[in-house]
């Protein structure tokens, strides 16, 4: 019965991995010979490397960094934490920072919060125990503190889209309030006094930022806000609709609304798309076949690659020994019109 058992169980799927011990044997040479080719250190004669080179390729032999980062105190890998991976704005922020840390010879490992500040510690303390050399964090939460030790400890970190929280450290953003202040001016130029205006939770730097811009804009013309014409939540598309419903079936409706970021705006389209009288839109950040639509969608555009790239750069200028003092970069953005954004008031 035994001798049944073991015939019957099934063979490992997967094999052990080659060592540099093995790839000596086949080539018939020492381990520090193998070691020296491996980490193309001179010493070696042409005839020799091309053994242990045919040895390694036979073998499928693959270096392990781990013993390179005991050696050398360094990874050549970053973190990336981000609000959400599917998220189209962080598509084009996310390859940004993989093509400047590919530049410098680095790895770039990434995961999402879900904009859960819990989330977000757990998951930059992990990429802290992996040894990385640096982290870009979308913050979460407000508070970040418990960076300061790993800081400290020579972790390089930049914050991107929104600033840190109780701690000094470098930034790079967005113009949230000067976005959403030209976007909400942009409608009331072309005549309208009543504007709404849909965001994220108000705990959101950026959401906080355009809601700002948005006052601003309105004080610039004059114009005092209803209390019905503003509505912060999450981007979930039942509470958009809801808030989208309740400004435009109020006794007095807004005639435009200001959509606090691209997932707000869809929602918000696909409401107007049913609704017989015509809504001008403008959102921030530009969504996929805005152009396409009829009217096209006028947008405060974000340059997510920039954002992605400024601050991938800024974390490779402190990697290399950069000890100047934490600043803030803050990035211009653009209105492109369509055409929703400057549709007339409907009376």
């Amino acid at each position: 019965m035994a001798e049944s058992s073991r015939r019957l169980r099934p063979e490992p799927r997967y094999g052990t991995r080659p060592t540099m011990k093995d790839v000596a044997a086949r080539a018939g040479v020492g381990l520090k010979t193998v070691s020296r080719v491996v980490n193309g250190e001179p010493g070696v004669t042409p005839d020799t490397e091309r053994r242990v080179q045919e040895a390694i390729e036979a073998l499928g032999f693959r270096r392990n960094d781990s013993a390179r980062v005991l050696r050398k105190g360094r990874t050549a890998s970053i973190g990336l934490v981000i609000e959400d991976l599917a998220d189209p704005f962080y598509g084009p922020l996310n390859r940004a920072v993989e093509e400047v840390a590919r530049a410098h010879g680095a790895l770039l490992i990434n995961g999402s919060s879900a904009e859960d500040p819990e989330r977000e510690q757990e998951l930059v303390l992990a990429l802290c125990a992996r040894r990385v050399d640096g982290l870009i964090v979308v913050p979460a939460g407000h508070d970040h503190r418990y960076l300061e030790p790993e800081i400290k400890a020579g972790v390089a970190t930049v914050f991107v889209d929104r600033p840190a929280g109780r701690i000094d450290a470098d930034a790079v953003l967005s113009d949230s309030f000067g976005g959403a202040r030209a976007g909400t001016a942009h409608l009331v130029a072309h005549g309208h006094r009543r504007v709404g205006f849909i965001g994220d939770q108000s705990v959101i730097h950026t959401a906080a930022e355009r809601l700002r811009g948005y006052r601003a804009a309105m004080a610039d013309a004059g114009l005092v806000i209803e209390p019905g014409w503003i509505s912060l939540g999450t981007t979930d598309p039942d509470r958009v609709r809801e808030a989208v419903a309740a400004m435009l079936d109020a006794p007095d409706p807004v005639t435009a609304i200001f959509a606090g970021n691209n997932r707000v705006s869809v929602t918000v389209v696909r409401v107007l798309a049913g609704r017989a009288r015509p809504v001008a839109l403008v959102g921030f950040d530009d969504i996929e076949l805005a152009d396409l639509l009829d009217p096209g969608v006028t947008v405060v555009a974000q340059d997510a690659a920039t954002l992605g790239r400024t601050a991938a750069e800024r974390l490779f200028q402190r990697l290399d020994g950069a000890a100047d003092a934490p600043e803030r970069v803050v990035l211009p953005t653009r209105l492109i019109t369509r055409g929703s954004g400057e549709l007339p008031p409907a009376h």
